[in-house]
């Protein structure tokens, strides 16, 4: 596991047992937060433009960075739940990526593989 996942996950179980909140930590209430704050992320973009969501202002981008880090943390926790190393899946899914949208065939097409 990346020492960097690691570490994070590490604190994430203090924070968690410091407050007694692992009964509260299903792998079902997990994805449920996940996807609750991936929407509260999605939030921020809601009615801009393609180009002002490139140029974001520095406290919204704060704010962006800060619902990035709540999916972020929910995500690892429920990476961790269900003993997922995160760092291997995503090498693994980056693979199976590769072959499904081999560079030759997909270059800048965003059709998805089953519409080729």
């Amino acid at each position: 596991m990346d020492p960097t996942i690691e570490s994070l996950t590490r604190s994430l179980r203090a924070f968690a047992a410091e407050r007694d909140w692992e009964q509260f930590h299903s792998p079902k209430n997990l994805a449920c937060a996940l996807s609750v704050e991936a929407a509260e992320l999605l939030e921020h973009f809601q009615w801009l433009t393609e180009e002002q969501s490139r140029q974001l202002p520095p406290e919204r981008l704060a704010a962006v960075g800060h619902e990035a880090a709540d999916v972020l943390l929910y995500l690892l926790q429920l990476a961790d739940r269900l003993g997922i190393d995160l760092a291997e899946a995503a090498r693994e899914k980056i693979e199976i990526n590769a072959r499904r949208y081999p560079a030759s065939l997909v270059r800048g097409s965003s059709r998805k593989a089953t519409e080729r």
